[in-house]
């Protein structure tokens, strides 16, 4: 380390033996510094040496605030074509950064999560539940000491393989796929997305993004065989992903369950009565909010049941998770990958109520006549869309159509149509089918 020590700072309830004293934020130049005050000091600040490189400046903040079973940037495997370090953005930032402004990531605003924009715009669709997805998973990544800015990364990325018509449109697809002894998955579409649809840049084709990434959007919810999936062999699956990306499926599933309870109840497809017999931990939860206020209106009675649910579930989520890591005794990266089993995960008990959550929601509202009639509506231009492409190539897209020259062409068409949007697919099926 040399030079001056330089901190930019921000304080709350703090006082300090130097100029620090009194003031809200500012910079402090000096070659140490010596803070006092009471418990409740809370400084936030960005701390460099005058003439360090601003890699190891970010570097040594990383390291104050990771865990050691944390993915550290600097042990990056790194990025399938070599770039030059960006001089105050780590590549996992960078790697959110070409998530955010890549074109599937701009689709996901219109592809359904389970209600079509038919019904309302205060629904969810793709995109507002990946931002919620990427809310929680912060949280959590921030509570357990985990790598902040992959996770960011891997939640944005989580579903931009999705194609239209959401899980019923990724059904249809590898069933058609399936007729030529082939397959369809969200993650490996969205891989294929990132690799190769996307392009953005003179320097080498798809987004190339750094290793872990990568390696988190195929294995993030899921394990593969190196025998069945010989074509993934650089992605270590013989082993666990880091934390990073085994938090994004359990933050997934708790930020859909949620979210699907509101909606279906905004959508009045689900009841408060309903609710209440069907979710026993809903139920409780709702009678201390109507202790607390009586007089509030149903609806936010409702609102406060469920953000207390919400908090629940992940509360839970940090603290067993918590408890695993200590009962396996992991302290390093190295040991979660060798782990048998993934350790992000709820308890027991809040595991069990969370299954419960979801049967509730397959029974009552993903297959409620409203929310199928639009499901089956996509789900048929998919099938429709598919056999067209495969009997008139021409009328793909260059690109695609180029792609259909060294791809079968069933893998081609379903990458065409996975990576519609829902309005785009209603707007093909019209102009092409005439229907």
């Amino acid at each position: 380390m040399h030079g001056d020590l330089i901190i930019n700072y921000s304080r709350q309830h703090a006082s300090a033996s130097t100029s620090l004293t009194g003031r809200s934020c500012g910079q402090f130049r000096g070659n140490a510094v010596a803070l006092t005050g009471s418990q409740d000091f809370d400084l936030v600040c960005y701390i460099r040496f005058q003439g360090d490189d601003p890699q190891e400046t970010m570097r040594r903040n990383e390291d104050n605030h990771l865990a050691p079973y944390a993915m550290r940037v600097e042990e990056s495997q790194g990025r399938r074509y070599a770039e030059a370090p960006h001089p105050y953005r780590n590549d996992y930032e960078r790697d959110r950064d070409r998530i955010l402004h890549s074109r599937a990531f701009r689709r996901l605003e219109n592809k359904t999560q389970v209600f079509t924009r038919r019904y309302s715009d205060h629904f969810r669709n793709r995109l507002t539940h990946t931002l919620e997805v990427a809310q929680i998973s912060r949280t959590v990544a921030k509570a357990l000491g985990l790598n902040g800015d992959l996770v960011e990364a891997l939640a944005l990325v989580h579903d931009v393989g999705h194609p239209p018509g959401g899980h019923s449109g990724e059904s249809e697809l590898d069933r058609l796929m399936r007729k030529h002894h082939d397959s369809f998955g969200h993650n490996l579409h969205a891989l294929r997305i990132v690799e190769s649809f996307e392009q953005k840049y003179a320097a080498f084709p798809g987004l190339n993004l750094t290793f872990e990434v990568r390696e988190g959007i195929i294995k993030h919810s899921r394990d593969y065989l190196p025998s069945t999936h010989p074509e993934l062999k650089e992605y270590r699956l013989e082993e666990r992903p880091p934390l990073e990306a085994q938090l994004i499926d359990v933050a997934d599933e708790i930020a859909y369950n949620c979210a699907d309870l509101d909606d279906g109840y905004e959508a009045k497809l689900l009841t408060l009565p309903l609710i209440r017999e069907s979710l026993p931990i809903f139920d409780r939860i709702y009678r201390a909010s109507e202790r607390k206020y009586p007089a509030a209106v149903e609806k936010l009675k409702f609102n406060e049941a469920l953000k207390r649910l919400l908090d629940a579930l992940v509360t839970d989520l940090i603290e067993s998770t918590r408890v695993r890591l200590a009962g396996k005794g992991i302290q390093s990266l190295g040991q979660v990958r060798s782990c048998t089993q993934r350790l992000v995960a709820l308890g027991p008990r809040m595991r069990w109520e969370n299954q419960k959550v979801k049967e509730f929601l397959y029974a009552r509202l993903y297959s409620h006549q409203n929310v199928n009639s639009e499901r089956k509506r996509l789900t048929g231009c998919i099938r429709s869309l598919f056999a067209y492409y495969l009997k008139h190539p021409k009328s793909l897209p260059a690109f695609y159509f180029d792609e259909a020259q060294h791809e079968p062409l069933h893998r081609v068409v379903c990458d065409y149509i996975a990576g519609m949007t829902d309005h785009y697919l209603l707007d093909r099926h019209r102009k092409l089918l005439g229907e």
